[in-house]
């Protein structure tokens, strides 16, 4: 029976969302909840770029360590032999890419000025793939950009050729949100059948559909008797209108009628951390959470109306189709309203140890929480607001990775 999978693109498309930023400390403590979710794999960077070097290879490390496991850790990068060739001289260890060229006549002729044609797409797909599996790569993915404004003939040409260079699924793109979920479907569905390989849902939320679409896209794939890959972020964060939400995908496949009992439900995922995560990206990302976001918002489970709190309290499922504690959500919030400690860059060892102590976290001697506090100085200046929790913790935990997280170092 054929599955669906997760690869959460908050890492790679989501902090491309112009006029917002996020530190490298902030990509690795969405890395750590994308896998305390169950989350299968994380595109979380361009291991081609110099200045997310040392994110990258942190990143990786603690996947060897065990930390950042199960959850698989993807590079993006364009379908260009020499993309992937730099890729693996400055990030050795990775193991999974995907590879990315547009495919409509329209970008051939627009963005590539007429300079390629789909043959010459698809050869340089085809090298970039085979470059990649003899540098080590143990997956890779093929990314169609503008997949929803290319033909059916050329999408079936350029996934027939990336399955014989060995890729593992192709990334269908619907990279203007143009696609209805009706038509989307039903191109799915005849891919996944002639083509034999998975495919991936990559849905912008331009029409206000992406959720729509990556869910009725991933049906289609499954229908097709192959894999489905959905992309997400949290929040919905992504360029223009954003991405599929992380959240409303997984409530989609799991409540939605037409999904529900199907076990579209990717297995070993759990929503209980669900919560906490939208509150930190939204803290991280500096965007509040809109109050009718799905599950998470303000008023997801906020009642009024006469009719609908008499129902609601008589019994929840009259009005609220799922559980708020399955998303974590339903203990009181404590707010400090006196006096408040918080670390940053300028920080002391005796407020230090104070904001450690009531997170019950102790230090073998001066001597470490000295390094420790030294650390989280640079990590506030990395993040420019005071740390939260998750990382506080994660700089305690893991010092030797926080500190090659928080170096840059410009090529020269």
């Amino acid at each position: 029976m054929p599955r669906v999978y997760i690869i959460d693109v908050t890492n790679r498309d989501g902090v491309q969302t112009s006029r917002i930023g996020l530190s490298k400390l902030g990509k690795t403590i969405i890395n750590m909840y994308l896998n305390d979710m169950g989350i299968f794999q994380s595109e979380f960077g361009f291991p081609f770029t110099h200045h997310e070097t040392n994110y990258l290879n942190a990143n990786l490390e603690l996947a060897e360590m065990g930390v950042l496991a199960p959850l698989r850790l993807e590079g993006w990068c364009r379908a260009l032999k020499k993309d992937v060739d730099l890729a693996f001289k400055l990030c050795p260890k990775i193991k999974h890419l995907n590879l990315s060229i547009s495919t409509s006549p329209l970008m051939l002729e627009l963005k590539f000025k007429g300079k390629m044609t789909i043959d010459s797409v698809i050869d340089s797909m085809v090298s970039a793939v085979k470059a990649a599996y003899r540098l080590g790569a143990e997956s890779v993915g093929v990314n169609a950009e503008d997949a929803s404004r290319t033909g059916i003939e050329d999408l079936i040409k350029f996934a027939k050729a990336a399955k014989k260079a060995g890729a593992k699924r192709v990334r269908y793109c619907d990279t203007l949100g143009t696609d209805g979920p009706l038509i989307l479907y039903k191109r799915m569905k005849e891919l996944a059948t002639k083509t034999k390989i998975a495919w991936e849902m990559h849905c912008h939320n331009d029409l206000g559909m992406a959720v729509a679409c990556s869910v009725a896209g991933a049906k289609g794939v499954i229908d097709g008797g192959q894999d489905a890959y959905i992309n997400t972020t949290i929040n919905g964060m992504g360029e223009r209108a954003g991405n599929a939400d992380l959240l409303s995908v997984l409530l989609a496949l799991k409540y939605a009628s037409g999904f529900k009992g199907k076990k579209l439900f990717p297995k070993d995922i759990n929503l209980d951390k669900i919560w906490a995560f939208a509150k930190y990206a939204s803290y991280a990302f500096d965007i509040p959470i809109p109050v009718n976001q799905v599950g998470v918002g303000a008023n997801a489970f906020a009642h009024e109306s006469g009719i609908h709190a008499d129902g609601a309290l008589k019994n929840r499922r009259n009005y609220e189709l799922y559980d708020y504690e399955e998303l974590g959500r339903g203990e009181q919030e404590l707010v400090e309203t006196g006096r408040m400690i918080t670390v940053g860059e300028y920080s002391g060892i005796k407020g230090f140890r104070n904001v450690y102590g009531t997170l019950e976290v102790e230090f073998k001697n001066d001597k470490e929480a000295a390094k420790i506090l030294e650390l989280v100085r640079y990590a506030n200046v990395n993040t420019q607001k005071p740390l939260t929790k998750e990382e506080l913790f994660f700089v305690a935990r893991y010092p030797k990775q926080a500190c090659k997280i928080l170096t840059v170092t410009p090529p020269k």
